[in-house]
C-alpha cells in the first residue's frame, strides 16, 4: 500500500481525500496557494507546502511547483482529485517519470478520451452505442454545413477538446449554421487552443446518464451503477442523483455493460466515469442512450454512489494505485436505496446566478446528511477557484425519501452576507416535476419562473 500521498487540489475534494487515507493509515500532504494559506485542507493533512500566489495558473496548475512538493515532502503519490491537473496526460507522465505513483489512469487512456471525436471512434469499434454524427478530419465550414444538414436539424456542434460546456453551440436552421461554428470555433480556441469540432444530433429531451467504472491493473473492470446528472444550468451540473430514474432492469445492464466496455477498451485503470446522453421522449430504452465522453477521474458527484453501494472509492483509488485487485467482483457490488447532491454554490440567484465573494461571518450547514466542504464560518469565499463551497448529500429508502431529505437540509442552510443558491436548490428538489422524475437537461431553464427567488425575500 501507498505510504503517503500528496494531494495536487484544494477545498472539499482535498478534505475527502485526507479523511480516507488517514483511516488507511496513509501520510497525506497538502499543496495550497497564498489564498488557502491556513484553509482548512491545508490544516487536515499531516503536512503542507505553499506553492504560489492566489492565481491557480501559478500554484495548482504548476506542475513543477507541485512535483517539488512531493519531492520536498518525500511523498510516494500525487492524487489529483478532479479539475486543475487531474485529467492532463503530460502531468501524469510527469509524476510517472519522477518516480512517483499516480493515483489515476494510464495516461494513454487520458489521451485516448480527451478528444471527444477520436473517443467516439473508438468507442464505436468497441461496440459502445455512439451519438449519430460527423467525427471527420474535413474541418471545412461548406464540409461541416454538409453534413449538419445531412443529420438533419436540430444539431449540436461541439469542440472536440475540453469540457465544461465551452464550445457548444445548438443549431436548429441551416442558414443559423455558419454564424454558430463561427462562435463556436472562436470559443474552443479560446478555451482549449483548438477549434476542431463534431457535429451532432441534438436530442430532443436529452437525459445525462452516466455510469461510474473502475478498473485495475490485472485486466478486471466493474461498474457500480449509474448516476443521472440532468439536473444542470448552462451545462453545468446542479442536482445529480443515482440510480437514475425510470431506469429499468435491462437499460442498466445495457448502459453499464458498454461503459465496461469502453473501460477495457482503453485499457483503463482507476476511477472514471462513461458519461452518456439519453432520448428521454419516451422514457429511458437501451436504443436510445448514446455514448457522449468519458471523465478520465474521479467526479464531483461521486458521493451519491459511495451512498447507494456503500463503498469508499477514494480507498479503491489508492488500492487500485497500489497494485492491489479491484476489492470486490461485479456480483458482489449491490444497490441500496437513493442517493442525491445538490452543489451549493456562492451565487446570487436573483441577479443571475451571479458569484458572490467575500468573508463568511455566518456559515452553518444542517445536520443529518452527508457534507463535504471546503470552507467554514469566519472564513472566506475567494474569487480566485470555483464558487461551489459545499456538497449536501441525502440518502434515502426511495427517491422521494431522499429528495425531501434533502430539500429540507438546503432549506436549513444558513450563510452570511456570501449569497448562495440554497434556496433555489430546495425549490428544485420540491418542485412537483423533479418530484415525480419528469425531468431532462433543459429542466432549470424551463421552470426557472417557479425557481427563482422571491423579489423581496422575507
Amino acid at each position: 500500500m501507498i505510504g503517503s500521498v500528496l494531494i495536487a487540489n484544494r477545498g472539499e475534494i482535498a478534505r475527502r481525500i485526507i479523511r480516507t487515507a488517514r483511516r488507511m493509515g496513509v501520510r497525506t500532504v497538502a499543496v495550497y496557494s497564498e489564498a488557502d494559506a491556513g484553509a482548512p485542507h491545508a490544516r487536515d493533512a499531516d503536512e503542507a507546502v505553499l506553492i504560489g500566489p492566489p492565481p491557480a495558473r501559478e500554484s495548482y496548475l504548476n506542475a513543477d511547483a507541485i512535483l517539488a512538493a512531493a519531492r520536498q515532502t518525500a511523498a510516494e503519490a500525487i492524487h489529483p482529485g478532479y479539475g486543475f491537473l487531474s485529467e492532463n496526460a503530460a502531468f501524469a507522465e510527469a509524476v510517472q517519470a519522477a518516480g512517483l505513483v499516480w493515483v489515476g489512469p494510464p495516461p494513454a487512456a487520458i489521451r485516448a478520451m480527451g478528444l471527444k471525436d477520436a473517443a467516439k471512434r473508438l468507442m464505436s469499434e468497441a461496440g459502445v452505442p455512439v451519438t449519430p454524427g460527423y467525427l471527420g478530419e474535413d474541418q471545412s465550414p461548406e464540409r461541416l454545413r454538409r453534413e449538419a444538414d445531412a443529420i438533419g436539424y436540430p444539431v449540436l456542434i461541439k469542440a472536440v477538446a475540453g469540457g465544461g460546456g465551452k464550445g457548444m453551440r445548438e443549431v436548429g436552421r441551416s442558414e443559423d449554421f455558419d454564424a454558430a461554428l463561427t462562435s463556436c470555433r472562436r470559443e474552443a480556441t479560446a478555451s482549449f487552443g483548438d477549434d476542431k469540432v463534431l457535429i451532432e444530433r441534438l436530442i430532443a429531451h436529452p437525459r445525462h446518464i452516466e455510469v461510474q467504472v473502475f478498473a485495475d491493473a490485472h485486466g478486471h473492470a466493474v461498474h457500480l451503477f449509474e448516476r443521472d446528472c440532468s439536473l444542470q444550468r448552462r451545462h453545468q451540473k446542479v442536482i445529480e442523483e443515482a440510480p437514475a430514474p425510470g431506469m429499468d432492469a435491462a437499460t442498466r445492464n445495457a448502459v453499464c455493460g458498454a461503459a465496461v466496455r469502453a473501460a477495457l477498451a482503453v485499457g483503463y485503470q482507476g476511477a472514471g466515469t462513461v458519461e452518456f446522453i439519453a432520448d428521454a421522449s419516451q422514457g429511458l430504452r437501451a436504443d436510445h442512450v448514446w455514448f457522449m465522453e468519458m471523465n478520465t477521474r474521479l467526479q464531483v458527484e461521486h458521493p451519491i454512489t459511495e451512498a447507494i453501494t456503500g463503498l469508499d472509492l477514494v480507498e479503491w483509488q489508492l488500492r487500485v494505485a497500489s497494485g492491489e485487485p479491484l476489492p470486490l467482483t461485479q456480483d458482489r457490488i449491490v444497490l441500496n436505496g437513493w442517493a442525491m447532491e445538490a452543489r451549493l454554490y456562492a451565487e446570487n440567484p436573483a441577479t443571475g446566478f451571479l458569484p458572490s465573494t467575500g468573508p463568511l461571518d455566518r456559515f452553518v450547514l444542517p445536520d443529518g446528511i452527508r457534507i463535504e466542504t471546503g470552507v467554514e464560518q469566519r472564513g472566506a469565499i475567494s474569487p480566485f477557484y470555483d464558487p461551489m463551497i459545499a456538497k449536501l448529500v441525502a440518502h434515502g429508502p426511495t427517491r422521494e425519501a431522499a429528495a425531501s431529505k434533502l430539500a429540507d437540509a438546503c432549506r436549513q442552510v444558513q450563510v452570511w452576507p456570501v449569497r448562495t443558491n440554497a434556496g433555489f436548490l430546495a425549490r428544485c428538489l420540491s418542485e412537483p416535476d423533479f418530484v415525480a422524475g419528469r425531468i431532462d437537461t433543459s429542466f432549470i431553464e424551463s421552470h426557472l419562473d417557479h425557481l427563482l427567488p422571491p423579489a423581496k425575500p422575507p
